[in-house]
């Protein structure tokens, strides 16, 4: 799979189990999801057209994994578990939140990811600068609060499936956004959601996202 993807995109595609995901985050280890996982491959369909978000979902949250994952990776904080299922293969823009996201890959996919550090004056940046990984079936990810990140993208005709784990409360909506002094506040979209969109990613445009992506809205192919 990763020879072909690489075969057919002109960007490196490389897998997560490299060394060059390390500034990024890190393949999970001691944690059993597949109760988590049966219940994605029997509960969640992929839906026909675009992406499907879910943030919480109960049934999720109630299954083992969840309250180890709140015990140890966060330390005993409070999680929710959800997931991301669709179509995509556009990089569209970026997302980053405080504390770590977790991904599970139910599917095999992609994450195109890049670093907060290199959002430049103006809250821009430049595509040039992201990387993009391979997720293979089963491997969970957490990927540190400092990684940019969006929607996965798919490398089959079907889509994808994966789990989504975040600090409680984040990418739902936010009440009251007031937008400082701080260049960062303008990027705040949602709760514990701060995002840079491409200038032709419409939906998210109309949500209020920045435009600040620089350069073509790539697309990946498989």
């Amino acid at each position: 799979m990763l020879e072909r993807l690489n075969q057919v995109n002109d960007v490196p595609v490389r897998s997560v189990l490299d060394a060059a995901f390390a500034p990024y985050g890190r393949v999970l280890a001691g944690y059993d999801f597949a109760p988590m996982i049966d219940y994605m491959e029997r509960e969640t369909p992929i839906p026909e057209n675009g992406n499907v978000y879910v943030a919480s979902v109960p049934a999720l949250e109630a299954l083992a994994p969840a309250a180890e994952l709140a015990a140890t990776l966060y330390g005993g904080m409070p999680i929710q578990v959800g997931y991301c299922n669709g179509r995509n293969t556009t990089w569209n823009g970026f997302e980053y939140h405080k504390g770590s996201e977790v991904n599970v890959a139910v599917t095999d996919f992609m994450l195109i990811l890049g670093h907060t550090w290199q959002i430049e004056a103006g809250n821009t940046y430049r595509f040039e600068n992201a990387q993009v990984f391979y997720v293979p079936k089963g491997a969970a990810v957490e990927m540190y609060q400092s990684t940019l990140h969006l929607s996965p993208c798919r490398v089959c005709d079907a889509g994808f499936k994966g789990i989504v784990i975040l600090p409680r409360g984040t990418n739902t909506p936010l009440q009251d956004k007031a937008p400082n002094a701080d260049p960062e506040s303008r990027l705040l979209l949602q709760r514990n959601k701060w995002v840079i969109a491409h200038p032709e990613r419409e939906p998210l445009i109309r949500q209020g996202a920045h435009p600040g992506l620089v350069g073509p809205n790539k697309e990946l192919y498989y």
